[in-house]
C-alpha cells in the first residue's frame, strides 16, 4: 500500500493543499457551463496570483496551453489522478460521538475513492451499535476483523484520547491521520497528519474581524483559499 505513495515524485505540501480547491473552482464552473478556465480566473477565485495557479498545476503535467487556459473537465480529471482518485483508500473513523455522526452522514464527505472500513469508540453505550449501517467496535474487535491494513483514519474524539487512538491507527497501519480533535499527535516522521481545528479557524476569523482586514480570506486559512462564489474572469 505504501509503495503506491512513496514512488510519485514529491509535490510541495502547500501545492497539495491548493490542488483540491482549483479542483472544486473547475468543477464548478462545468456546472455553470464553462469549459474552460484562465490562471487569472483560478487565481482570483482562489485568492493567489496567477503565477502561483500555474507553478501549482506545473507539477501534475501539461495541462494547459498558453492563450486559451485550461480545459475545465481535463483539470478536474488531472488533480483526481494525482489525489488519488481511482484507487481505494481504507478509512476508520474513531469517535462516534456528534461529530463522527455528522461526518458519516455528511453527503461527499466519503466519496467512492474511499472505503468505510471501521468505526472505533470505546464508549460501552456505542460498542455494537450500528452507524450507517456498520457496527461499532473497539480498536481490539477492529484488529481481530481486519483481513487488510487501514490507509487513512479519521479522530473525532476528546483531545486526551487523540494520541493513544493515533498510536492505535498506525499500529493497524495507517499512515494517514486526519485529526479534529484539538490535541497535537506525535508521530513518526513517515505518518502524514492534517488537523481541523474549529477553534483556531474562529481565532483566525476573529483576528481578521479585529483589524478589519477585509482582504482575500481562506477557505483553509493554512493556504489562503477563499471559496468560489461568481465563476466571472475578473476585470
Amino acid at each position: 500500500m505504501m509503495d503506491r505513495i512513496t514512488r510519485r515524485k514529491p509535490i510541495p505540501e502547500p501545492t497539495i493543499a491548493r490542488l483540491p480547491i482549483y479542483q472544486r473552482i473547475a468543477t464548478e464552473l462545468l456546472r455553470n457551463g464553462h469549459t474552460t478556465v484562465s490562471s487569472d480566473q483560478l487565481g482570483h477565485l482562489a485568492g493567489v496570483t496567477a503565477a502561483k495557479v500555474r507553478k501549482d498545476l506545473s507539477t501534475i503535467g501539461s495541462l494547459g496551453t498558453r492563450g486559451s487556459g485550461y480545459d475545465a473537465d481535463a483539470l478536474v480529471a488531472g488533480i483526481a489522478a494525482t489525489m488519488g482518485a481511482g484507487e481505494t483508500w481504507r478509512v476508520v473513523i474513531v469517535g462516534v460521538g456528534n461529530l463522527g455522526r455528522a461526518l458519516i452522514n455528511t453527503r461527499g464527505f466519503l466519496s467512492h475513492s474511499y472505503d468505510l472500513v471501521g468505526l472505533v469508540d470505546s464508549s460501552p453505550d456505542l460498542v455494537g451499535t450500528e452507524v450507517a449501517g456498520m457496527s461499532v467496535a473497539t480498536f481490539e474487535q477492529l484488529a481481530d476483523r481486519m483481513e487488510e491494513p487501514v490507509d487513512i483514519g479519521v479522530l473525532t474524539l476528546p483531545a486526551h484520547a487523540a494520541q493513544g487512538a493515533a498510536d492505535q491507527l498506525i499500529g493497524l497501519g495507517a499512515h494517514s491521520i486526519l485529526n479534529f480533535a484539538p490535541a497535537v499527535l506525535a508521530c513518526p516522521p513517515q505518518i502524514r497528519v492534517r488537523y481541523v481545528d474549529l477553534s483556531i479557524e474562529l481565532q483566525v476569523l476573529s483576528h481578521y474581524a479585529r483589524s478589519a482586514d477585509t482582504g482575500r480570506g481562506g477557505l483553509l486559512s493554512s493556504v489562503g483559499i477563499q471559496p468560489p462564489g461568481v465563476f466571472d474572469p475578473p476585470d
